[in-house]
């Protein structure tokens, strides 16, 4: 019996929707084509004219900034968050869910709205400090959930095992517990290090002057008419992304 071609048909169709316009933009990337009007020769040009722009490295350092404070911290409280969230079974860890599932549901606008009344009402100024405690609200989130579902098949007895042997309750976390979870917890910071490089609605609420970041500027840029180097800039977000993304994945798969 000869099989529908149809789910192929469809998934063909589904993948070429998705990936034709990144595919086009990294191709215009080494366009010679001030425009990407059309073909007009292969270049390395745009490249060089990005190394050169000293505004978009600025914003680059002002990303990794915040993206390594922001899952450092991010990294350690959802590894913790998920620590109780999967050890104790409470009305109080009910609620604690609840509150580290909802920055995953809710709307970044509105996450981002709601994070600028909030600095505005209590006088914090707008700038690199107040992105980075944006960053750890949504990130965090992602870490626990990352963790947590590791925990899940965390062999308990280890614990109790090194315990029976003498080993303290910090030294069982060091030598025991911390070594177990790594690839969770390194998979949890990868993805909290990728959503931060990559967040531009939130940040664009909470950023002040001399605060943009990579995402916020690329937005600028486009305003102002840079295609070329955007492509360009976006070729390389988007080898970083899919780099950081894969060795999450290899981390999240790793259950030795």
């Amino acid at each position: 019996m000869r099989r529908s071609r149809a789910p192929l048909v469809v998934t063909a169709a589904v993948l070429l929707f998705f990936y034709l316009p990144v595919l086009v933009l990294v191709v215009n990337s080494f366009n010679a084509s001030r425009f990407s009007a059309g073909w007009e020769g292969f270049t390395l040009d745009w490249y060089r004219r990005l190394w050169g722009a000293r505004e978009i490295w600025h914003a680059l350092r002002n990303t990794l900034v915040v993206a390594v404070v922001a899952t450092t911290v991010s990294t350690a409280l959802g590894t913790t968050a998920a620590f109780a969230l999967h050890r104790y079974n409470d009305r109080l860890q009910r609620l604690h869910y609840l509150m580290i599932y909802t920055p995953l549901v809710i709307p970044e606008i509105l996450m981002g709205m709601s994070l600028l009344l909030f600095f505005v009402a209590i006088g914090f100024e707008l700038g690199l400090a107040t992105i980075i405690l944006s960053h750890v609200t949504f990130s965090m989130s992602y870490v626990t959930m990352t963790v947590l579902g590791r925990l899940q098949d965390f062999d308990w007895s280890l614990i109790e095992a090194a315990q029976d042997l003498g080993a303290d309750w910090w030294t069982t976390i060091r030598r025991v517990l911390l070594p177990l979870l790594a690839p969770g917890i390194a998979a949890g910071a990868l993805l909290a290090f990728t959503l931060s490089i990559d967040d531009f609605v939130i940040t664009f609420f909470v950023a002040g002057p001399g605060s943009t970041t990579l995402p916020v500027r690329i937005y600028s840029m486009i305003k102002h008419g840079q295609p070329p180097l955007i492509n360009a800039l976006s070729t390389l977000l988007l080898v970083v992304t899919f780099v950081t993304v894969w060795l999450s994945q290899r981390l999240m798969g790793d259950k030795r």
